[in-house]
């Protein structure tokens, strides 16, 4: 039987720990990556949070690669990374992928709309 999209993503949510954004707010204050995986069109439509790293998920395997020349040196495998998208989905993806590359400490915050809507500052 073939793997659907649902089967990865709620795979992906037994295992990445889903926040609050007044969590992520409070981690990204204690020094954890707030980390957008949208896409640069989503970004432009939106906005986006004030300090995130933006890394689209089509690229996030190179850019967390220490060993990959595209290696993106803001993420590191000891710092705490909140990750968000524009619903969740993504999110949780990219959270796996990011433990299973050695990544320890690894939240998914859901949706851009739950940190606007927890009173993260955008831009």
């Amino acid at each position: 039987m073939a793997v659907t999209s649902q089967d990865l993503v709620a795979a992906a949510n037994a295992v990445v720990p889903k926040i609050s954004g007044a969590e992520a707010q409070a981690k990204v204050a204690a020094g954890a990556v707030l980390l957008d995986i949208r896409d640069s069109a989503e970004l432009a439509d939106t906005g986006h949070a004030v300090g995130a790293v933006h890394i689209p998920r089509g690229s996030l395997e190179f850019k967390a690669d220490p060993a990959s020349p595209a290696y993106d040196a803001r993420l590191r495998q000891d710092q705490p990374i909140v990750l968000h998208c524009a619903a969740g989905g993504r999110a949780a993806l990219a959270g796996k992928l990011l433990m299973d590359m050695g990544y320890t400490q690894v939240f998914n915050l859901g949706g851009f709309k739950d940190w606007k809507e927890s009173g993260g500052a955008v831009e």
